[in-house]
């Protein structure tokens, strides 16, 4: 059993016969009370962010994940379809589990986040840097680097990104998965 001083962030604990993972965390202490430990919990089952406090050394009921690599393989009817990359075993995942759909190519490599209680798949995560290419882009002016300007693009999976005007199509640039923000072009 684990206690408020396990507390920290990507923990994933059991309240309320829920899933959440923290977020954020800290501890608030008085003179005259008892130190609080609070924390942001995201659902992992559910969609709502919530937040809780519990007395400091309060018992708290962490849930064992393993990560495993997985292979996107496509998207159909029944979801979006992975390959375990050991087994070979292939499953088909809601779009809801998925931290960025829109940047799933064919053949990328995600990890799947599984509860080792229940077998259960709990979320997807891509990379943090993706690599992706312009597949539309609206031409951009010489001299208009004064400023930081940007302009939309089309990448290979449909999304569109937010560029610099130096950036053209057929170029490979560098994605932020979390964010959807450019972070610079692929030489």
């Amino acid at each position: 059993m684990a206690t408020t001083a396990d507390i920290r962030t990507g923990l994933i604990i059991k309240l309320d016969n829920s899933l959440y993972s923290v977020v954020e965390f800290g501890q608030n202490k008085t003179a005259r009370a008892a130190a609080k430990v609070w924390a942001k919990l995201k659902g992992v089952d559910n969609s709502r962010t919530i937040e809780h406090t519990w007395n400091s050394g309060d018992n708290i009921f962490p849930v064992r994940v393993e990560k495993k690599p997985f292979q996107f393989l496509y998207k159909d009817d029944s979801g979006y379809n992975f390959m375990d990359n050991e087994t070979f075993e292939q499953i088909a995942l809601p779009e809801n589990m998925i931290d960025a759909p829109q940047f799933l190519k064919d053949g990328q490599e995600v990890s799947i986040s599984i509860n080792t209680e229940t077998e259960q798949h709990m979320s997807v995560e891509l990379p943090d840097k993706i690599v992706m290419l312009v597949t539309y882009s609206e031409p951009g002016m010489k001299g208009d680097t004064a400023t930081r300007t940007l302009k939309p693009a089309t990448v290979e999976t449909g999304a569109t990104v937010m560029v610099p005007l130096f950036v053209e199509e057929g170029e490979l640039i560098r994605v932020n998965a979390k964010t959807g923000e450019y972070i610079e072009r692929v030489k």
